[in-house]
């Protein structure tokens, strides 16, 4: 079961970065990215790795899509 749960994480993860390669809106690529840290950590957890699934989860998903988002307003707000 762990094994087919981990496949479909592999899966997911391979697809989400492909969307936030390729997607021409700025936010669904950004919101992409975090999805891929968030099913990371998740996969991280399941290949009993907690301390790296949890230093994932906070910096990898969290405060990296804070700041991607938070940069993002500063440069349209500076084009206006």
């Amino acid at each position: 079961m762990s094994l087919i749960l981990a496949i479909f994480l592999g899966v997911v993860i391979l697809v989400l970065a492909v969307t936030a390669i390729y997607h021409k809106n700025t936010k669904v690529a950004i919101i992409a990215t975090g999805a891929v840290g968030l099913f990371a950590s998740v996969l991280y957890l399941l290949l009993a790795a907690p301390d790296v699934a949890l230093t994932e989860a906070s910096i990898g998903s969290g405060l990296s899509t804070i700041i991607f988002f938070y940069v993002l307003n500063k440069i349209r707000h500076s084009n206006d």
